[in-house]
């Protein structure tokens, strides 16, 4: 029995190189192969001596990776990806569209179950780790409010739902929180805020030649479960523009939970909890590898089916003993 946690990757873009970084930073873990749908000779030569294979060997990989790490885009990649692997192995996802997770949760479940496996799905910092703190700071505060704004930064997710629409070459997303809702919600006054008002979409589009660009912005615009429902901005620029100016993936955002105790309610109270990251793949990838570590634990004592962040002890994402957490961080 290997001594290290044996993980593989699925998918080598800004997130799977973010996930293998990490898992270079985390001694109990070995990278044992990346799996990828491009042309091999293109890839990037991977930081560790693992081997970059094509994406349909991964089954032969079945009694050889613990933890398959996915880090396909959420719009049409994790929808096939998780279910399918998951049959095979334990998996971990950054699944992050927010309102497809239940029905996401229902089919990797499915499958992981026909497979006798333990899948984790969108287990990224939002989805993630910002759902931990919504929930903790609800269940302190009942009566209350609770926030998450995000940016100013580039997602991932909302970037590659871009690159997806046909005539778009390249693209980059930025979310962009509103301040002045922002300063009324830290003054107390919970207000009632929708998507909308909480955060606007700055889009940098580079199109194929001879494309329609009123005809993209349209949909970019119109995009259910992305777009729809926010201000969107978009601007067309060229290719040189968008590697020389948005080149970077910074991101971050707040929870904050405004609540009320006291028995006429006299007594206010803010809970905050905040990211600012120079690199969102490279966190993104670092709590995966966390996740990770929490899913083969949890998969040696027989624990199958599928599972989010709500359900993994705190405990099991670190490599630190029990005895040694209680006596360091309690």
């Amino acid at each position: 029995m290997s001594k290290y946690i044996r993980v593989g990757i699925v998918g080598y873009g800004n997130l799977g190189r973010g996930v293998e970084l990490a898992i270079d930073k985390n001694p109990d873990m070995e990278l044992v192969a990346i799996f990828s749908r491009r042309d091999l000779k293109g890839v990037i030569k991977p930081v560790q001596s693992a081997q970059v294979l094509n994406i349909k060997q991964a089954q032969e990989y079945r009694e050889k990776i613990d933890v398959m790490i996915l880090c396909g885009g959420s719009m049409t990649d994790l929808p096939e990806q998780t279910p399918y692997f998951s049959r095979i192995f334990n998996t971990v996802n950054s699944f992050d569209t927010h309102a497809k997770i239940p029905e996401h949760f229902d089919d990797v479940d499915i499958a992981a179950k026909q497979g006798k496996r333990l899948s984790l799905i969108s287990a990224g910092w939002d989805p993630g780790l910002f759902s931990i703190n919504r929930l903790i700071t609800e269940a302190i505060l009942p009566d209350g409010s609770t926030y998450t704004f995000w940016g100013r930064g580039v997602s991932q997710g909302h970037s590659d739902a871009i690159r997806r629409v046909s005539g778009v070459k390249d693209a980059v997303q930025y979310t962009v929180p509103i301040e002045d809702a922002m300063a009324k919600v830290r003054k107390g006054e919970q207000p009632r805020l929708s998507v909308g008002d909480r955060h606007m979409r700055d889009c940098y589009v580079v199109t194929e030649q001879g494309a329609d660009k009123e005809k993209i912005k349209e949909q970019i615009q119109n995009m259910p479960n992305y777009f729809a429902d926010y201000q969107t901005r978009v601007t067309f620029i060229s290719q040189q523009e968008l590697n020389e100016q948005h080149s970077g993936m910074p991101h971050g955002g707040v929870v904050i939970r405004s609540g009320r105790t006291g028995k006429e309610n006299e007594h206010n109270h803010n809970m905050e909890f905040s990211l600012k990251l120079d690199s969102n793949p490279e966190f993104t990838g670092s709590v995966l590898v966390a996740y990770a570590r929490a899913v083969y634990r949890m998969s040696q004592q027989g624990r199958i089916g599928a599972v989010t962040v709500f359900d993994i002890p705190p405990a099991y994402l670190s490599v630190e003993s029990p005895e040694k957490l209680r006596r360091r961080l309690l």
